[in-house]
C-alpha cells in the first residue's frame, strides 16, 4: 500500500503532467514515453517510431526533465516503469489518444490531394500487385506519395500505422469501414525448368513424390498443406523461407513447389501451375480505412483507385461499404 507521502507525490506528478500538457505540449516526447512503456526497451520503441535509439533516449530524458520526475528504471537493456511512471501512464495514454483523434479528424477534413498515403498490404500484394497501381496513381495524382507497409500482420489503422489496409479478412471494428473487392484464388506452382526435370504432378497423391518450398519449420505450414489434402511430411521440403517474396523467388528458381495468388503467377511466363486437380485456395480481398480518413480527398482517391485496380467491378450487388 502507498504511504501518504508517496500518494501525495504521485498526485503532484499528475498535476505536473497536466500542466505540461496545457503549457508545453511535445507530442514527440509523449510518444517516446508511451512506446518505451509499451515495449519495455529503447531499441524496440525506436524501431516502432522509426527513430535512432539515441534520439529516442534524448526524448525520454527530455520529458523526465520537463516533468521533474523519473519515469523509468534502466536495468540493462530493459526500461521498467517507476511507480511514478506507472501512475502517469494512463494519463499519457489518454493524451495520446486525444492527439491521434485530433490528427485523424484534421486529416479527414483535408481537401488537398498532395501528401503521404500509407498502404498496408501482404508481402505478395505489396511486391507484385501494387506497383502497376502506383504507376497509374503517379500519372493521375503526382502530388501523392505512397508509403507501403509490407507485412502479413494486420496493421492497426486505429493507431495510424496505415491509412488504407488491403486485408483478407472483413474488418470488425466499429470505427473502420471496409469494401469487399472480390474473391481471389491461390494455386500451386513450379518453374518450367522444375517441371522439365520432375514431370508435371497433377493430383494430391502425386504431390508426395515431389519437393516443396516451406514457409516455416514449426509444422504449421505442413499441417495446412495436409488439411488441404496433400499427403506430405518434412522430407518433402528442400528449403524454407518465411518471407513471401523470398519464398516465391526460391520456387521460381526451381527449388520446389509453392503456392501463389493466381493473379500474380499467371503473369509470369516462367511459372507453371501444377497439382491442377487440387482445388485452389479461395480468400476475400478487402480494402479498409478509418471512417474519418475516408473523407480526405487524397485517401479517397487512392482508396477508389485501389478498388478498381484490384477488381471492385466484380463486387456483387449485396456488398457495400460498411456503415
Amino acid at each position: 500500500m502507498l504511504s501518504m507521502q508517496s500518494a501525495c507525490c504521485i498526485i503532484e506528478n499528475c498535476r505536473q503532467l497536466m500542466h505540461w500538457r496545457m503549457d508545453q505540449p511535445d507530442w514527440n516526447q509523449l510518444k517516446a514515453f508511451l512506446e518505451t512503456a509499451e515495449t519495455g526497451s529503447l531499441s524496440a520503441a525506436a524501431r516502432k517510431l522509426g527513430l535512432t535509439q539515441p534520439t529516442l533516449s534524448r526524448q525520454v530524458a527530455a520529458i523526465e526533465k520537463q516533468l521533474g520526475v523519473t519515469l523509468f528504471e534502466r536495468l540493462g537493456k530493459s526500461m521498467l516503469l517507476t511507480s511514478t511512471g506507472l501512475a502517469l501512464l494512463e494519463h499519457a495514454r489518454l493524451m495520446g489518444s486525444a492527439a491521434e483523434d485530433l490528427r485523424m479528424a484534421a486529416t479527414g477534413q483535408s481537401q488537398a490531394v498532395d501528401g503521404v498515403v500509407c498502404i498496408s498490404a501482404t508481402e505478395a500484394v505489396a511486391a507484385y500487385l501494387l506497383p502497376p497501381v502506383l504507376h497509374r496513381l503517379r500519372a493521375e495524382a503526382p502530388g501523392i506519395v505512397i508509403d507501403i507497409v509490407s507485412s502479413d500482420a494486420l496493421s492497426d489503422l486505429r493507431r495510424r500505422e496505415a491509412d488504407i489496409a488491403i486485408r483478407h479478412v472483413r474488418p470488425d471494428q466499429p470505427d473502420l469501414i471496409g469494401r469487399w473487392v472480390r474473391e481471389a484464388t491461390a494455386s500451386f506452382y513450379a518453374s518450367k525448368d522444375w517441371v522439365r526435370r520432375n514431370a508435371h504432378p497433377r493430383t494430391a497423391s502425386e504431390a508426395a513424390d515431389h519437393a516443396f518450398v516451406g514457409s516455416d519449420r514449426s509444422g504449421r505450414y505442413l499441417e495446412y498443406l495436409r488439411q488441404h489434402g496433400l499427403p506430405l511430411d518434412t522430407s518433402n521440403f528442400t528449403c524454407y523461407a518465411e518471407n513471401t517474396a523470398a519464398n516465391w523467388s526460391l520456387v521460381r528458381q526451381g527449388l520446389g513447389i509453392g503456392p501463389m495468388m493466381d493473379d500474380i503467377a499467371r503473369d509470369m511466363p516462367d511459372m507453371v501451375r501444377v497439382l491442377d486437380e487440387v482445388p485452389p485456395v479461395r480468400f476475400p480481398i478487402w480494402l479498409v480505412t478509418h471512417r474519418e480518413l475516408r473523407t480526405a480527398r487524397r485517401i479517397r482517391l487512392v482508396f477508389d483507385m485501389l478498388a478498381v485496380a484490384l477488381g471492385a467491378e466484380s463486387e456483387p450487388a449485396a456488398s457495400a461499404d460498411l456503415r
